[in-house]
Protein backbone atom coordinates (compact mmCIF):
# COMPACT_ATOMS: atom_id res chain seq x y z
CA UNK A 1 0.00 0.00 0.00
CA UNK A 2 1.49 3.56 -1.02
CA UNK A 3 1.51 6.16 1.69
CA UNK A 4 -0.87 8.13 -0.30
CA UNK A 5 -4.02 6.25 0.01
CA UNK A 6 -6.83 8.72 0.47
CA UNK A 7 -8.86 7.51 3.39
CA UNK A 8 -10.89 9.41 5.67
CA UNK A 9 -11.35 8.36 9.55
CA UNK A 10 -14.47 7.59 8.22
CA UNK A 11 -13.11 5.26 5.40
CA UNK A 12 -15.16 6.81 2.85
CA UNK A 13 -14.19 10.67 1.49
CA UNK A 14 -16.49 12.84 0.76
CA UNK A 15 -18.03 12.91 -2.92
CA UNK A 16 -16.57 16.46 -3.69
CA UNK A 17 -13.22 15.40 -2.58
CA UNK A 18 -12.83 11.61 -4.45
CA UNK A 19 -9.55 12.18 -6.66
CA UNK A 20 -10.14 12.19 -10.43
CA UNK A 21 -9.43 8.91 -12.14
CA UNK A 22 -9.90 10.01 -15.87
CA UNK A 23 -6.12 9.39 -16.56
CA UNK A 24 -6.17 6.33 -14.84
CA UNK A 25 -6.44 3.11 -17.07
CA UNK A 26 -9.17 0.86 -15.80
CA UNK A 27 -9.17 -1.90 -18.17
CA UNK A 28 -6.86 -2.66 -21.31
CA UNK A 29 -8.74 -4.40 -23.35
CA UNK A 30 -6.15 -7.16 -24.25
CA UNK A 31 -6.82 -10.10 -21.96
CA UNK A 32 -4.78 -12.66 -22.13
CA UNK A 33 -4.85 -15.78 -19.52
CA UNK A 34 -4.96 -19.82 -20.51
CA UNK A 35 -7.78 -22.04 -20.30
CA UNK A 36 -6.94 -23.62 -16.55
CA UNK A 37 -6.30 -20.38 -15.00
CA UNK A 38 -9.91 -19.50 -16.76
CA UNK A 39 -11.64 -21.90 -14.98
CA UNK A 40 -10.17 -22.00 -12.18
CA UNK A 41 -10.69 -18.03 -11.32
CA UNK A 42 -15.02 -18.99 -12.26
CA UNK A 43 -14.79 -21.77 -9.83
CA UNK A 44 -13.30 -19.57 -6.78
CA UNK A 45 -16.10 -16.64 -7.62
CA UNK A 46 -19.12 -18.34 -8.50
CA UNK A 47 -18.93 -20.85 -5.99
CA UNK A 48 -19.19 -18.38 -2.92
CA UNK A 49 -21.83 -16.00 -4.84
CA UNK A 50 -23.43 -19.45 -5.18
CA UNK A 51 -23.17 -20.72 -1.72
CA UNK A 52 -21.98 -18.37 1.00
CA UNK A 53 -23.61 -15.84 2.81
CA UNK A 54 -20.81 -14.66 3.75
CA UNK A 55 -18.90 -14.44 7.68
CA UNK A 56 -21.09 -14.27 10.39
CA UNK A 57 -20.22 -10.32 11.16
CA UNK A 58 -20.63 -9.43 7.63
CA UNK A 59 -23.07 -8.36 5.37
CA UNK A 60 -21.94 -8.12 1.73
CA UNK A 61 -19.10 -9.04 -0.37
CA UNK A 62 -17.27 -8.91 -3.59
CA UNK A 63 -15.23 -11.45 -4.73
CA UNK A 64 -13.96 -10.94 -8.22
CA UNK A 65 -11.02 -12.36 -10.61
CA UNK A 66 -8.36 -9.84 -13.23
CA UNK A 67 -9.62 -6.64 -11.59
CA UNK A 68 -7.08 -4.33 -10.32
CA UNK A 69 -6.97 -3.14 -7.10
CA UNK A 70 -6.04 0.67 -7.05
CA UNK A 71 -4.68 1.71 -3.63
CA UNK A 72 -3.82 5.03 -4.51
CA UNK A 73 -4.60 7.40 -8.10
CA UNK A 74 -0.98 8.21 -8.19
CA UNK A 75 0.09 4.73 -9.13
CA UNK A 76 -0.46 2.25 -11.54
CA UNK A 77 -2.54 -0.88 -10.21
CA UNK A 78 -1.94 -5.00 -9.40
CA UNK A 79 -3.74 -7.23 -10.79
CA UNK A 80 -5.00 -10.48 -9.08
CA UNK A 81 -6.37 -13.22 -10.18
CA UNK A 82 -9.00 -13.80 -7.46
CA UNK A 83 -9.64 -11.17 -4.65
CA UNK A 84 -12.51 -11.47 -1.95
CA UNK A 85 -13.47 -8.29 0.52
CA UNK A 86 -16.32 -8.02 3.18
CA UNK A 87 -18.31 -5.49 4.34
CA UNK A 88 -18.14 -3.53 0.45
CA UNK A 89 -20.77 -3.33 -2.03
CA UNK A 90 -20.55 -2.84 -5.92
CA UNK A 91 -21.88 1.16 -6.99
CA UNK A 92 -25.17 0.68 -8.58
CA UNK A 93 -23.83 3.14 -11.45
CA UNK A 94 -20.86 0.89 -11.81
CA UNK A 95 -20.32 1.92 -15.08
CA UNK A 96 -19.44 5.06 -14.57
CA UNK A 97 -15.33 5.31 -14.72
CA UNK A 98 -14.97 6.55 -11.11
CA UNK A 99 -16.64 3.26 -10.00
CA UNK A 100 -15.60 0.34 -12.15
CA UNK A 101 -12.33 -0.77 -10.54
CA UNK A 102 -11.63 -1.73 -6.76
CA UNK A 103 -10.20 1.85 -5.74
CA UNK A 104 -9.31 1.96 -2.30
CA UNK A 105 -11.18 5.19 -1.63
CA UNK A 106 -14.20 4.44 -3.10
CA UNK A 107 -14.71 1.26 -1.21
CA UNK A 108 -12.85 2.68 1.95
CA UNK A 109 -10.43 -0.91 2.58
CA UNK A 110 -8.23 -3.30 0.89
CA UNK A 111 -9.84 -6.46 0.17
CA UNK A 112 -8.99 -9.17 2.82
CA UNK A 113 -7.93 -12.06 0.40
CA UNK A 114 -5.68 -12.02 -3.12
CA UNK A 115 -5.38 -15.16 -4.79
CA UNK A 116 -2.39 -15.70 -7.36
CA UNK A 117 -2.96 -18.84 -9.90
CA UNK A 118 0.69 -19.26 -10.97
CA UNK A 119 0.82 -20.81 -14.47
CA UNK A 120 4.50 -19.88 -15.18
CA UNK A 121 7.77 -17.24 -13.73
CA UNK A 122 6.50 -14.02 -15.53
CA UNK A 123 4.14 -12.87 -12.55
CA UNK A 124 6.81 -12.34 -9.59
CA UNK A 125 4.22 -13.63 -6.88
CA UNK A 126 6.86 -14.58 -4.67
CA UNK A 127 8.69 -10.95 -5.27
CA UNK A 128 7.52 -8.04 -6.35
CA UNK A 129 3.82 -8.58 -5.54
CA UNK A 130 4.27 -10.14 -1.95
CA UNK A 131 5.68 -6.87 -1.58
CA UNK A 132 3.22 -4.81 -2.61
CA UNK A 133 -0.14 -7.24 -1.15
CA UNK A 134 1.59 -6.25 1.87
CA UNK A 135 2.08 -2.44 1.66
CA UNK A 136 -1.80 -2.80 0.73
CA UNK A 137 -2.42 -3.88 3.87
CA UNK A 138 -4.32 -6.94 2.36
CA UNK A 139 -5.07 -9.52 5.10
CA UNK A 140 -4.51 -13.18 3.25
CA UNK A 141 -1.81 -13.40 0.44
CA UNK A 142 -2.68 -16.94 -1.25
CA UNK A 143 -0.21 -18.69 -3.81
CA UNK A 144 -1.75 -21.41 -6.02
CA UNK A 145 1.18 -22.97 -8.00
CA UNK A 146 -0.55 -26.11 -9.51
CA UNK A 147 2.82 -26.99 -11.75
CA UNK A 148 4.72 -25.94 -9.30
CA UNK A 149 6.27 -23.49 -11.51
CA UNK A 150 7.92 -21.75 -8.59
CA UNK A 151 9.53 -24.74 -6.94
CA UNK A 152 7.61 -24.23 -3.80
CA UNK A 153 4.23 -25.99 -2.39
CA UNK A 154 1.53 -25.92 -4.52
CA UNK A 155 -0.65 -24.36 -1.97
CA UNK A 156 1.26 -21.21 -0.01
CA UNK A 157 -0.64 -19.18 2.48
CA UNK A 158 0.58 -16.23 4.01
CA UNK A 159 -1.28 -14.11 7.11
CA UNK A 160 0.04 -10.45 6.94
CA UNK A 161 1.45 -9.70 10.79
CA UNK A 162 2.50 -6.28 10.61
CA UNK A 163 3.77 -4.80 7.54
CA UNK A 164 5.12 -8.43 6.25
CA UNK A 165 3.34 -11.83 5.27
CA UNK A 166 4.04 -14.70 7.42
CA UNK A 167 3.79 -18.17 5.98
CA UNK A 168 0.38 -20.24 7.12
CA UNK A 169 0.40 -22.84 9.39
CA UNK A 170 -3.01 -23.93 8.53
CA UNK A 171 -5.60 -23.31 5.55
CA UNK A 172 -8.08 -21.43 7.51
CA UNK A 173 -8.65 -17.78 6.89
CA UNK A 174 -10.06 -17.03 10.84
CA UNK A 175 -11.14 -13.33 9.81
CA UNK A 176 -12.83 -14.34 6.99
CA UNK A 177 -14.30 -17.45 8.43
CA UNK A 178 -13.52 -19.73 5.03
CA UNK A 179 -10.67 -22.19 4.38
CA UNK A 180 -8.95 -23.07 1.32
CA UNK A 181 -7.91 -26.25 0.74
CA UNK A 182 -6.95 -29.11 -2.46
CA UNK A 183 -10.32 -30.78 -4.36
CA UNK A 184 -8.99 -33.20 -6.78
CA UNK A 185 -12.39 -33.98 -8.89
CA UNK A 186 -14.47 -32.53 -12.33
CA UNK A 187 -15.53 -28.98 -12.60
CA UNK A 188 -17.16 -28.43 -16.08
CA UNK A 189 -16.37 -31.80 -17.21
CA UNK A 190 -12.35 -31.05 -16.84
CA UNK A 191 -10.95 -33.32 -13.87
CA UNK A 192 -7.97 -31.82 -12.18
CA UNK A 193 -6.92 -30.94 -8.60
CA UNK A 194 -8.34 -27.80 -7.94
CA UNK A 195 -8.09 -24.41 -5.55
CA UNK A 196 -11.55 -24.94 -3.63
CA UNK A 197 -13.02 -22.75 -0.98
CA UNK A 198 -14.15 -24.48 2.42
CA UNK A 199 -15.88 -24.90 5.49
CA UNK A 200 -14.09 -25.22 9.19
CA UNK A 201 -14.93 -28.44 8.96
CA UNK A 202 -12.91 -29.08 5.50
CA UNK A 203 -15.96 -29.85 3.63
CA UNK A 204 -15.88 -27.70 0.16
CA UNK A 205 -18.16 -24.65 -0.24
CA UNK A 206 -20.37 -26.31 -3.56
CA UNK A 207 -21.30 -24.63 -6.97
CA UNK A 208 -24.24 -24.12 -8.39
CA UNK A 209 -24.27 -26.95 -10.25
CA UNK A 210 -23.49 -28.90 -7.10
CA UNK A 211 -25.85 -27.69 -4.96
CA UNK A 212 -28.58 -29.10 -7.41
CA UNK A 213 -27.54 -32.32 -7.49
CA UNK A 214 -27.26 -32.32 -4.03
CA UNK A 215 -30.48 -31.11 -3.86
CA UNK A 216 -31.97 -33.65 -6.03
CA UNK A 217 -30.20 -36.49 -4.53
CA UNK A 218 -32.17 -35.28 -1.49
CA UNK A 219 -35.36 -35.38 -3.18
CA UNK A 220 -34.91 -38.40 -4.51
CA UNK A 221 -33.72 -40.25 -1.03
CA UNK A 222 -36.84 -38.88 0.57
CA UNK A 223 -38.90 -40.38 -2.80
CA UNK A 224 -37.00 -43.56 -2.10
CA UNK A 225 -37.70 -43.12 1.65
CA UNK A 226 -41.77 -42.13 0.94
CA UNK A 227 -42.11 -45.30 -1.05
CA UNK A 228 -40.10 -48.03 0.97
CA UNK A 229 -42.24 -46.64 3.78
CA UNK A 230 -45.39 -47.33 2.24
CA UNK A 231 -44.28 -50.76 0.96
CA UNK A 232 -43.91 -51.84 4.24
CA UNK A 233 -47.37 -50.80 5.41
CA UNK A 234 -48.80 -52.32 2.60
CA UNK A 235 -47.25 -55.42 3.30
CA UNK A 236 -47.90 -55.46 7.27
CA UNK A 237 -51.37 -54.80 5.93
CA UNK A 238 -51.20 -57.91 3.90
CA UNK A 239 -50.26 -60.07 6.75
CA UNK A 240 -52.83 -58.43 8.95
CA UNK A 241 -55.92 -59.34 6.51
CA UNK A 242 -54.32 -62.76 6.28
CA UNK A 243 -54.78 -63.28 9.89
CA UNK A 244 -58.40 -61.69 10.12
CA UNK A 245 -57.56 -58.41 11.00
CA UNK A 246 -58.57 -55.46 9.30
CA UNK A 247 -56.10 -52.76 9.42
CA UNK A 248 -56.90 -49.61 10.66
CA UNK A 249 -56.36 -46.62 7.64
Amino acid sequence: MSESIILTDAGLLPEDLLPDVSHLVTEDDEPLDNLPSEKQQRLLTETLYSSWNGPSNSQDFLVAANVGLFPSNKQPPIVPDVFLSLDVQVADNWWERRHRSYFFWDFGKPPEVVIEIVSNREGNETGRKIVEYARMRVMYYIIFDPTRQLGGEVLQMYELRGRQYIPMSEQWLTEVELGLCLWEGAYEGKRDVWLRWCDATGNVIPTGAERAELERLRAELEREAKEAALQRAERLAAQLRALGIEPEV
